[in-house]
């Protein structure tokens, strides 16, 4: 009995030391309570405008007679991740990474001399960005979280790419530097879900809501929108 008691003294003093993990707790519980982590993320980003400037497109469509549609620009992003723990079930998150966003138009444009003859037209706007995102992340259950938070985006670069022919030949393949028509910084609301595996690995998936125009000129209100899925490891 006293064998025992004894045990069980140690034992609970040894959980007041700072830093003690509980055994009995599975690994994730234990990395997240414990220690700052860093991590790495890369994913797939389906990217696309919303806003003034594709009415304005598809208006100028109409008038000349043509027919546009808007599609998803398909990038990817890679970067990392700090996570900070800040309470049981609950951590920070600021992170960093490259990634690609746009959209693209796709189309036919009558041509006069050959009423005939539609020229097909494929526009793509390539933004390249450095987002900051500083995320707040829930856990609820084992593995399973949710967050959400701000995030900073850095233009690197912005090129549209126009391409347009007709009958199997390609009249028209240039590409234009454009950065200097569009703010150096995006700001938006991000959130999303994801899962954390025992070993680290999780997998998420996310939204990036822009919530300032891209416009430089502030001719058009334009808007970033980025859907991404995402896989990663934490160490």
């Amino acid at each position: 009995m006293a064998v025992a008691l004894g045990f069980a003294v140690s034992d609970a003093s040894a959980q007041k030391r700072p830093g003690y993990i509980n055994p009995s707790q599975p690994y994730n519980t234990q990395k997240q309570q414990s220690t700052v982590r860093f991590g790495i993320r890369a994913g797939l980003n389906l990217a696309d405008w919303e806003g003034e400037t594709m009415q304005s497109v598809q208006d100028l469509a109409d008038i000349s007679g043509g027919s546009f549609s808007q599609q998803m620009r398909t990038g990817f992003h890679a970067g990392g991740y700090v996570a900070i723990p800040i309470l049981p079930g609950f951590e920070i998150e600021p992170g960093l990474q490259y990634s690609q966003k746009g959209t693209v138009l796709t189309g036919k444009v009558p041509v006069e001399q050959l009423d005939f003859l539609n020229t097909n037209v494929t526009i793509t706007n390539r933004g390249e960005y450095l987002d900051l995102p500083v995320l707040a992340k829930v856990y609820v259950g084992e593995g399973f979280h949710i967050f959400a938070g701000p995030q900073v985006s850095y233009l690197i670069s912005n090129k549209v790419k126009a391409e347009a022919g007709a009958l199997g030949i390609k009249a028209l393949n240039q590409e234009f530097d454009v950065k200097s028509s569009f703010r150096e910084f995006d700001v938006a609301i991000t959130g999303g879900l994801g899962y954390r595996f025992a070993n680290g690995f999780n997998l998420s998936a996310g939204y990036d809501y822009g919530l300032n125009s891209l416009d430089n000129n502030g001719s058009f209100d334009t808007f970033n929108r980025v859907v991404k899925t995402s896989v990663g490891f934490t160490f």
